[in-house]
């Protein structure tokens, strides 16, 4: 009987672990593809505000200072909330280049 104490003790273990991966194993993909996709939508923001700095015809210093700190926060690489901001400064600094012809 003492023998098999060892053989349940460890199948205990690796049930516990098996657990432990499948219930975090999904929450860190999404997590991970929440991320992703905030940064994407970030530099896609960036880029079209720095079309509209592009084809606008006068300086806008605000808008340029939007840009400025979207392309800072986005050289950071941070979480969502930090993508969220950029993309938040971005479509400001759009807006703004947008308004000034």
């Amino acid at each position: 009987m003492s023998h098999t104490l060892p053989i349940w003790l460890v199948g205990g273990v690796l049930l516990l672990g098996a657990g432990f991966a499948t219930t975090l194993l999904p929450r860190w993909r999404a997590r991970e593809q929440a991320r992703r996709t905030a940064w994407s939508t970030a530099r896609a923001q960036i880029d079209s505000a720095a079309v509209s700095r592009d084809a606008a015809g006068t300086r806008v210093p605000e808008a340029e200072q939007l840009l400025a700190r979207a392309g800072l926060i986005a050289a950071g690489r941070g979480g969502p909330a930090a993508a969220r901001t950029a993309a938040g400064y971005a479509r400001q600094a759009d807006r703004l280049w947008r308004e000034h012809p």
